[in-house]
């Protein structure tokens, strides 16, 4: 599986297109669909946005639920009826849902940050101040890595 690491900083053109990053283009090559997935954050006040194989396993673990439970409608609302499918232009470049836009306050410029399987977009303040309150977390919960095998070492 690849990975979608590093942070971006972007401009958005006037029309709301923006190039994604090569590197995350590298990572979806070889999907069915060209492009990006991308829905309103259910963690941090962003975008975040995945391939079409990460969204389908996702629809894998929905379908898995109850049908008729509260849990998998609510699922199946909030993540597949709020995902959009972008496709990639000539340029690698995908225009941004103005809801999307509005609702995370990114207008000019944004931040695409890698986070394994999923990736988000940030309004590029907003995403600085998110990075160091999590970089402080970080530093203070960094033993929660160590895994069994490297509790003589560090990570």
């Amino acid at each position: 599986m690849a990975l979608f690491l590093s942070t971006f900083e972007k401009q958005i053109d006037k029309k709301g297109r923006v190039s994604v990053p090569a590197t995350f283009r590298s990572a979806l090559a070889g999907q069915h669909f060209n492009g990006i997935i991308v829905y309103p954050s259910f963690v941090n006040p962003c975008i975040e946005a995945c391939g079409m194989n990460r969204i389908e396993a996702l629809y894998e673990r929905i379908e898995a639920l109850d049908p008729f439970s509260e849990e998998r409608d609510a699922f199946a609302t909030a993540i597949l009826g709020g995902s959009m499918q972008l496709s990639f232009d000539g340029e690698g470049r995908v225009s941004l849902p103005e809801n999307l836009l509005q609702e995370s306050n990114i207008t000019q410029q944004c931040v695409f940050v890698g986070k394994g399987a999923t990736f988000e977009i940030w309004e590029p303040k907003a995403f600085a101040a998110y990075e160091a309150q999590s970089r402080k977390l970080a530093k203070e919960k960094r033993l929660a890595l160590r895994s069994e095998s490297l509790k003589g070492g560090a990570v």
